[in-house]
């Protein structure tokens, strides 16, 4: 119980980092508009961008404000895993990817040891205890006060400090995330800083760009959330999408290639995906011809796709392609092929 007010108590402190400062005077935070006050936008920017970022692992602890400090035991669908490094996760991942349309399952053997988004490590010793860093981190999310992961900032960065007269006092080169992050959360109420611009970031874990002022990272942090936002939004749809594919039966309502509509060549077939990626086209007219075999994947971005991938027949293999979906419902699926935007297929359950 100690150790679960513990838990609660340091995930809390975190969040109120950012909400205690705010009887600051306003009058002198606003005389100098490069200068940030600990409760202002850039420090709370600075920050959230600088936490611990625990995604990296939500396969396995499915919370993002703390990741599992490895080595650890988990139940992944029945199968007992020791994930003893980084590289174990692919184990993980293969078992829970096994099958689309299983209820997939961890459970963790207490107890475990966990950093959370302050980078403080501290050990779980049960599931009580453990629904409780679940619940602060939903209240962190709920609230904008967990980690921004889409913007990582690119070091080392120059901060320089001033006092309440506005003259500057120093400066401090900060070389890592944990660095900002612990200058941030204990700078004082009694002096002010900026940020010594342009600096450099990475955005979702791939572009590089420049930012050239406190409201240049605002404006950058508020692009790369909605981004995040909208690639969660299509994670979601593309579980929907695969489900709706595996737990029905279609036929080719339309597939229209060089102006030209082809369902004609597929009106005898029927279309199975099953839960292992496979997929299966049948004759349903011909008893003696041969069954099509074939592969699937649906992954998403901004966007929905569906890949398809059909062998051993030449009309089958038409249909080969990354696919967006444009649109879905229980009864069919309505798809453009990402390379011509001329081809189209649509789906219809049967």
């Amino acid at each position: 119980m100690k150790n679960l007010k513990f838990i609660t108590a340091i995930l809390f402190m975190s969040l109120l980092g950012f909400t205690s400062c705010q009887d600051e005077d306003d009058k002198i935070n606003g005389d100098n508009s490069k200068a940030n006050a600990a409760d202002s936008q850039t420090a709370q920017n600075l920050e959230r961008s600088s936490m611990h970022d625990g995604s990296f692992d939500d396969f396995l602890d499915n919370v993002s404000c703390s990741s599992i400090l490895l080595p650890v035991t988990a139940t992944v669908n029945g199968t007992e895993v020791n994930v003893i490094s980084e590289s174990d996760y692919s184990t993980v991942i293969d078992i829970l990817s096994e099958y689309n349309n299983d209820d997939d399952e961890v459970v963790l053997h207490f107890p475990i040891s966990v950093q959370l988004s302050n980078y403080t490590e501290i050990q779980i010793a049960n599931q009580i205890e453990y629904d409780a860093l679940i619940i602060a981190c939903n209240q962190a999310e709920n609230t904008a006060k967990d980690a921004i992961n889409c913007l990582d900032i690119n070091f080392p960065i120059t901060i320089f400090t001033y006092n309440l007269n506005f003259n500057q006092n120093g400066s401090v080169v900060i070389e890592s995330e944990e660095e900002l992050y612990a200058y941030i959360n204990d700078f004082g109420n009694d002096k002010y800083f900026t940020v010594n611009y342009p600096i450099t970031a990475t955005l979702n874990s791939d572009t590089v760009i420049s930012i050239t002022s406190d409201l240049d990272l605002q404006t950058k942090i508020t692009e790369c959330i909605a981004i995040e936002d909208e690639m969660e939004e299509a994670e979601e749809d593309a579980k929907t999408v695969e489900a709706i594919l595996v737990e029905g039966t279609f036929k080719v309502q339309s597939f229209i290639d060089a102006s030209i509509e082809k369902a004609n060549d597929y009106a005898n077939y029927t279309i199975d995906l099953a839960g292992n990626l496979s997929c299966t086209a049948q004759n349903t007219v011909d008893s003696t011809v041969e069954d099509v075999q074939g592969t699937y994947e649906v992954t998403s971005q901004t966007e929905v796709y569906f890949n398809l991938t059909f062998s051993g027949n030449a009309t089958f293999e038409l249909l080969n392609n990354s696919w967006e979906v444009t649109s879905y419902s229980q009864s069919s699926i309505s798809l453009q092929s990402t390379t011509n935007a001329a081809v189209t297929l649509v789906l219809a359950q049967i």
